[in-house]
């Protein structure tokens, strides 16, 4: 005869995850949706979604600015994601993400390559050359030269950026400074 005291030990192996490992589930799920809520829509595109519906869902959310109404839609967007496979969108989110963070880490060592010519002037051609052979020593030193003009009559900084828009040339044609 069974024993159906409270507190007493079940026998049986446990059925499925826990209550907490699918509450977990269900707010990292969410938590997933709010982040595909803050992408545009060419980035969903090149997320592999193929719910019309949870696309459909994500794309009202955006609207919304009813604290509650956003609540409830990220409830759902986590409720339709339960259905589907999570982890390939994971990884692209994460590839893009990776995507992102070396685009703005060249874009960063330009800028810094950038004011490392500026500052060290006429020189700074061969900090250029060292790095990409083929650059155009002439157009570096015009660039300079035209710098520190603006430099001297106090005007806005229009060389600095042609200067950085042809180290950016430079890199997407030669490639990666080392």
């Amino acid at each position: 005869m069974p024993d159906f005291r409270k507190g007493a030990p079940d026998d049986s192996p446990p059925e499925g995850p826990s209550k907490s490992a699918l509450k977990r589930r269900m707010l990292a799920l969410q938590k997933l949706g709010e982040t595909l809520v803050g992408l545009s829509d060419k980035q969903l595109e090149k997320l592999p979604i193929q719910s019309e519906r949870l696309l459909d869902v994500i794309r009202e959310t955006r609207d919304m600015r009813s604290h509650s109404a956003r609540r409830r839609h990220l409830q759902l967007i986590g409720k339709l994601m339960r259905d589907i496979d999570a982890g390939p969108i994971e990884s692209a989110l994460g590839a893009m993400d990776k995507k992102r963070k070396v685009e703005a880490d060249a874009f960063h060592e330009l800028e810094q390559m950038r004011d490392e010519v500026l500052a060290s002037g006429l020189p700074g051609t061969e900090l250029v050359a060292q790095r990409w052979p083929q650059a155009d020593r002439q157009q570096l030193r015009q660039l300079i030269l035209q710098h520190q003009r603006e430099l001297a009559r106090g005007k806005p900084p229009a060389a600095s950026r042609k200067l950085f828009r042809y180290l950016r040339e430079l890199q997407e044609l030669y490639g990666a400074p080392d």
